[in-house]
């Protein structure tokens, strides 16, 4: 096949479509732009896509706008972040600490703040509905590098209900604000605990643009129980990431790629209730850009 994506007159499109030797304008946007650009019309052209098929990926991603947040970690677009963020950590000789992984869009800001120095208080009780499933109890320690303490921790948590169904995207309804979404002030010995009522895993919308491309690619689209955490502290970079549950079947088959290793704990039932000791280790800042959350946005209540 004929190929002109290397045409002097497709070559001039694209520098002219992307802005290239205009004044104004930012210069990173356009040369990002510019390899995107180019980057698609290689692939119609290598794949010979018609105009059907062409606007049949814009239809679909413009009905798709609402489960963007499930379609990127689903394509393992957020897991290359992390992979991305983790080599050049690596090639920056940043290594140590507990692995990060996907944030996923469900998130919600504004959980209460609430005191969780275990020294002077009970641990945390994440959930304010009534639900018969079994108790999850996790606690553990927050150090740093060295293995010391970090003092002045604040750990977001925020997970599912026993339905799989997070507080304010419940379709039911039936749960009340900031159900299992917490934020946690730790003491200066950077321990916590917390109860909560042992989460379950969900699928992805029915009939929605996530699950009909997984059943276009051959895929599920579920998820195992998990339990995800923000972890900021004063001089450390904020750590975001999740635990999956190891004894879920799923576990090792997650369709958003959030399973590493180091984050799949089984939990312990020799006390008739699941226990879950797990520690968090984070890295120093090296920039106060470290010790913020990243600008992606998020629901707020």
């Amino acid at each position: 096949m004929t190929n002109i994506v290397q045409s002097k007159e497709v070559q001039s499109l694209l520098d002219r479509a992307a802005g290239i030797g205009g004044d104004g304008g930012n210069p990173r946007l356009k040369a990002i732009l510019r390899d995107t650009l180019e980057s698609l019309m290689t692939i119609i052209e290598r794949h010979d896509i018609s105009e059907d098929e062409f606007w049949t990926a814009m239809r679909f991603m413009q009905d798709g706008t609402d489960e963007y947040g499930l379609i990127a970690p689903g394509l393992g677009i957020e897991h290359f972040l992390d992979l991305h963020m983790d080599a050049k950590d690596a090639e920056a000789g940043l290594t140590g600490g507990t692995p990060r992984t996907i944030e996923g869009p469900l998130y919600v800001a504004g959980a209460p703040l609430v005191d969780g120095d275990v020294s002077k208080t009970n641990d945390v009780n994440l959930t304010t509905d009534p639900d018969d499933t079994e108790t999850l109890t996790m606690s553990g320690r927050i150090t740093g590098p060295e293995g010391e303490p970090v003092k002045d921790a604040i750990l977001h948590v925020w997970h599912a209900n026993s339905k799989g169904f997070y507080s304010h995207f419940d379709p039911t309804g039936e749960q009340s604000p900031f159900n299992n979404r917490r934020r946690i002030k730790l003491g200066p010995d950077g321990r916590y605990s917390f109860r909560s009522k042992m989460p379950r895993g969900y699928s992805v919308p029915p009939g929605g643009s996530t699950e009909r491309l997984m059943q276009a690619l051959g895929r599920h689209g579920d998820r195992p129980a998990h339990v995800h955490f923000f972890v900021e502290a004063p001089g450390y970079r904020t750590l975001t990431t999740q635990i999956n549950f190891g004894d879920d079947p799923h576990a090792h088959d997650d369709f958003a790629f959030g399973t590493r290793e180091g984050l799949v704990p089984v939990p312990d039932r020799s006390s008739g209730q699941p226990v879950i000791p797990f520690d968090f280790q984070l890295q120093r800042a090296q920039s106060t850009d470290d010790q913020r959350l990243s600008s992606r946005v998020r629901a707020s209540a």
